[in-house]
């Protein structure tokens, strides 16, 4: 049974940090590349990183040159650092693993709540 299970969501400050992970379970992660989307009320689902089994990263244009996508393969982790938030970044944030070979196949986990207030 695959499993994506994030952390680490909650309530900060603008202009605060936060570090999201997600553990993955019942894949072969280092066959599959992981990312991070987020969702605002009444709004689209947005890419916000992500990262290939070989590690090239991908981010999102509005979180650019503040968030950090890493993988860790040993804990079958994927993190997100964002810094300088703003209630912009308010959302659910929500773990994708996608697998490298075919058929392709994605799952994603039941996502965390991220609040920035101003």
């Amino acid at each position: 049974q695959v499993q994506l299970v994030e952390s680490g969501g909650g309530l900060v400050q603008a202009g605060g940090s936060l570090r999201l992970s997600c553990v993955a379970s019942g894949i072969t992660f280092s066959f599959n590349d992981m990312g991070w989307y987020r969702q605002a009320p009444g709004k689209q689902r947005e890419l916000v990183a992500s990262i290939t089994s070989g590690g090239t990263t991908k981010y999102g244009d509005s979180v650019k040159g503040r968030a950090t996508i890493s993988r860790d393969g040993a804990k079958n982790t994927v993190h997100l650092q964002m810094d300088n938030l703003t209630p912009e970044d308010t959302g659910v944030y929500y773990c994708k693993s996608t697998r490298v070979y075919l058929p392709q196949y994605d799952y994603w986990g039941q996502g965390t709540q991220v609040t920035v207030s101003s």
